[in-house]
């Protein structure tokens, strides 16, 4: 289907959005984020690979009860065994947080440090509070702005938007028109990175059930190893 098609389509069953995510918010489960301790530095030799993962739940960890089991935790351990470096992660995960908020709220706040790579987990919540492909554009792109502005020397990495479409949680047609909104987000993001001189890994993680934790949205601890291995190998191609 053309995407501008499909991106109508979406804004035609908007009605049908709003009474069904009404209907799944009043039942969904709620996960709150595993205490947000520091995970430890590992031990290694060399240069220290210092990350930064910012975003929203999942970069909060939500899904898991102990944050060493989050994307963050996994991805700072996977990269210390596989690279015999010293490896720390700082973790700015808010729930809910849009592209907009992480630029205004969050990258002003955190403290100016060297970090050699910054994950950037954002998009999921920009889909479903269905805004529109103009306003992400903006958003995301003054956000990459932002983060190469306060860190210059870092690497700058998106780990894109899960198509929402496979989400365990999302009944039909919910899912469908989410995939839509999803997608089309993506899509504007992959260019503003190709222009802004982000980095996008090759690949994503399995969205099979068994991947997304108990709520059904999240990724479960197994989902945010896959995950971290995608981003591993994407940052040891460009050590």
């Amino acid at each position: 289907m053309n995407n501008k098609l499909a991106a109508v389509i979406s804004w035609v069953c908007l009605p049908i959005y709003i009474w069904q995510g009404l209907s799944l918010r009043r039942r969904a489960l709620r996960l709150a984020p595993p205490q947000p301790q520091l995970v430890a530095p590992k031990n290694g030799t060399g240069k220290t690979i210092s990350l930064l993962l910012i975003g929203d739940s999942s970069a909060a960890g939500v899904g898991v009860d102990d944050i060493n089991h989050s994307l963050g935790g996994q991805l700072a351990k996977l990269l210390a065994e596989q690279t015999s470096r010293p490896t720390k992660i700082r973790i700015a995960g808010c729930n809910s947080a849009t592209a907009g908020q992480l630029r205004d709220y969050v990258v002003p706040n955190i403290k100016r440090q060297d970090f050699t790579h910054i994950i950037l987990n954002v998009g999921t919540n920009d889909a479903k509070n269905f805004h529109t492909g103009r306003r992400f554009c903006r958003e995301f792109g003054t956000l990459i702005y932002a983060l190469k502005t306060r860190f210059p020397d870092a690497q700058l990495i998106w780990s894109s938007i899960l198509d929402m479409s496979h989400i365990p949680s999302l009944p039909t047609p919910l899912n469908k028109i989410l995939g839509i909104r999803s997608r089309e987000l993506r899509s504007h993001g992959e260019i503003l990175c190709r222009e802004r001189m982000a980095q996008i890994p090759e690949g994503v993680w399995d969205p099979s059930v068994e991947n997304f934790s108990r709520d059904g949205f999240h990724a479960s601890e197994k989902g945010y190893r896959e995950w971290a291995d995608v981003l591993v190998t994407h940052i040891r191609k460009n050590l």
